[in-house]
């Protein structure tokens, strides 16, 4: 099946993970597989452009993710530090620009100031935005955004009474992206793992065994595929899909 350029989802949300499985069954240490993965974010991005989709949300590294052995959280952060600084001016020619959501406050300076370096010199590209999720967590994501709306209420800015989805979107880390319309969890593991909870009530979700390390463009072509297959209902019944083709049948 031919993918089709007028069905891309706009918006591809990837949980990659598999990293240390993936080092496990070599006899490597976790750090190598989290090395390894870092060729198949170049192949996602790669392939996102290709495509043409313009929006790209990676989970990196959660807030449970500080719990891990101090070693491995030492080597996470000087890897993306490296990544960062050898990527940097290739996504900035390519049109790509960086957006870090999640609380960066718990990230090392040195690497925060790197992040918003990064973020500055890409802030006019157009192409794809790239967004990756740093120190994050879905709950505390909404858990912040209720004391920001509610802050907002104390001081007059906003009345509850106008409070709705919108509004409360606003208030995210996400705030001024599109939801995602496919969220890919690499590894074989079928849960959202508290990834943008708020974001994919609506995204197609599919799930691939293959460990992030391994997941290249063939992969992320296939779950596109997979997306295009499907027919998105959006809370609606088949009868009522039927009903709004016909409607705009009729109105051409």
């Amino acid at each position: 099946m031919e993918l089709d350029s007028e069905n891309l989802p706009r918006h591809v949300a990837i949980i990659m993970d598999g990293n240390g499985r993936w080092a496990q069954a070599r006899g490597l240490p976790r750090l190598a597989g989290h090395r390894a993965g870092a060729e198949a974010v170049r192949a996602a991005i790669k392939t996102c452009r290709r495509l043409g989709i313009p929006y790209l949300t990676l989970y990196a590294f959660s807030q449970e993710n500080w719990g891990r052995p101090k070693a491995e959280v030492d080597g996470l952060m000087r890897l993306l530090r490296r990544y960062v600084r050898s990527e940097i001016e290739e996504l900035h020619r390519h049109g790509v620009r960086i957006n870090i959501i999640g609380a960066l406050e718990h990230l090392p300076a040195d690497t925060v100031r790197l992040l918003q370096e990064a973020m500055a010199r890409t802030a006019a590209n157009e192409d794809l935005t790239l967004s990756i999720a740093l120190s994050y967590g879905g709950r505390p994501e909404i858990i912040r955004a209720c004391r920001l709306l509610a802050r907002d209420c104390l001081d007059g800015r906003i009345e509850p009474e106008a409070i709705d989805e919108a509004a409360f979107g606003g208030f995210l880390y996400t705030a001024g992206l599109p939801d995602p319309d496919l969220l890919i969890r690499t590894g074989g593991e079928h849960r959202v793992s508290n990834f943008l909870l708020w974001q994919i009530a609506y995204a197609e979700i599919y799930i691939s065994d293959v460990f992030w390390p391994d997941f290249g463009e063939d992969h992320l072509q296939e779950a596109v595929r997979n997306y295009q297959r499907r027919q998105r209902r959006f809370g609606l019944t088949g009868e009522q899909i039927v009903q709004g083709r016909a409607g705009e049948t009729k109105s051409r």
